[in-house]
């Protein structure tokens, strides 16, 4: 069994997670709202690392700042915990109901900057270093009512105007995209991790925009969360990512880690822990309505459990020799070699019989990878069953 959580897994949690009062569009809360301080001081009990929160999470219009952020700020320090990723809140006020940067309203997307600008002086403060940009907002329910190139200039003029700032100011905070293909908004723009990469390729300041993909969000949209994120380590921008659990294509779940897709949990921390991801792990999720404050707690633990239980089994999966000789027998390490030899160019391959003329095509078709026994080995590790 693995050993109790402690600061050194890096797990962290925003407030709206374990601060979420449960209120739904069917329903009222069933919780009452959580003090920020005492969530701190819950999480560090945990063993957690860090915090996270929306500006109006910790700081609610209206509210004493000065103050807050003095309280905020002695928690932090008696516990140890830091605030490794900072966001802002650009869809909860009616304001934003037809998005912040990409608003039709010149006015709205003035103060959605204003907003962040603001924002990301406090993160800088708390020593922040990550900056996310969930854009739940930016997008349309009817065609016509959006001009969707419009929007997308619009979107990366904020984020490149914001960007210029960050590093004209040297605060070493880097931006992470979070996508998601629909809720609240009927359509998302950028609502893939694929559609957010190529948005960043065209930025200016692209060098220190990245992605936060979301368990979630990725799967809504029917697609493989690990494959994903790997594609963003293969591009060099996961920044940060979101952890949580969910159940096919439906609404956004936001369950507890693993209490969704347990194998594709289990291959996300196998990546996680051998592909070179060093962020920190922050869990995303909602308790259940159905929990009492003291459930709240129990579900936060069990985010943190479940992630070290699934880097147990994975850690045996990898030293299993019979593992070994499957990801063998696939070629898995194969797929690393050049197809083109060290100098070949296109004419030599074009010149190289052996490659196509020659070549037994039906023969090689018989061959077989062997993937249902790799993948058999890996629902045993996950089971306790090797």
């Amino acid at each position: 069994m693995p050993a109790a959580p402690t600061p050194e897994d890096r797990f962290s949690f925003g407030l709206w997670t374990v601060g979420w009062p449960a209120r739904d569009p069917f329903g009222e809360a069933t919780r009452p709202a959580l003090d920020p301080v005492e969530s701190v001081h819950r999480l560090a009990e945990l063993g957690a690392y860090g915090v996270t929160f929306h500006d109006d999470d910790l700081l609610p219009p209206g509210s004493d700042r000065p103050a807050v952020l003095k309280r905020f700020r002695a928690a932090l320090e008696q516990t140890g915990l830091v605030v490794p990723m900072m966001t802002t809140n650009l869809f909860t006020h009616p304001v934003f109901k037809d998005g912040a940067f990409t608003s039709n309203d010149r006015g709205v997307r003035r103060y959605a900057l204003r907003k962040t600008l603001r924002n990301l002086e406090l993160a800088a403060e708390l020593g922040a270093t990550t900056y996310v940009f969930w854009g739940g907002r930016e997008g349309a329910e009817v065609d016509s009512g959006k001009d969707v190139g419009a929007a997308l200039d619009r979107y990366r003029e904020a984020i490149d105007t914001l960007a210029a700032h960050v590093k004209e100011q040297g605060w070493g905070i880097r931006f992470a995209i979070e996508p998601k293909p629909n809720e609240p908004r009927g359509d998302i723009l950028l609502p893939t991790l694929g559609h957010a990469l190529a948005f960043i390729a065209g930025l200016e300041h692209g060098d220190i925009v990245g992605i936060n993909p979301e368990v979630g969000h990725e799967q809504m949209a029917g697609l493989n969360y690990t494959a994903g994120i790997a594609q963003a380590l293969w591009a060099g921008k996961l920044f940060h990512i979101d952890l949580n659990g969910q159940r096919g294509i439906k609404y956004d779940q936001d369950l507890v880690f693993g209490h969704g897709d347990l194998l594709s949990a289990f291959a996300t921390v196998d990546l996680l822990e051998t592909g070179g991801y060093d962020g920190p792990r922050h869990f995303d999720y909602k308790p259940l309505r159905t929990e009492d404050v003291d459930g709240v707690w129990t579900s936060a633990a069990a985010n943190m459990r479940t992630y070290l239980l699934l880097k147990e089994r994975a850690a045996a999966f990898r030293a299993d020799p019979e593992v070994a000789e499957a990801l063998a027998v696939a070629g898995v390490a194969d797929l690393a070699q050049p197809t083109l030899g060290a100098g070949e160019s296109l004419a030599d391959l074009a010149a190289d019989r052996s490659a196509f003329e020659d070549y037994d095509a039906d023969k090689a078709g018989e061959r077989g990878y062997g993937y249902v026994r790799l993948n058999q080995l890996a629902v045993e590790h996950l089971m306790g069953a090797r």
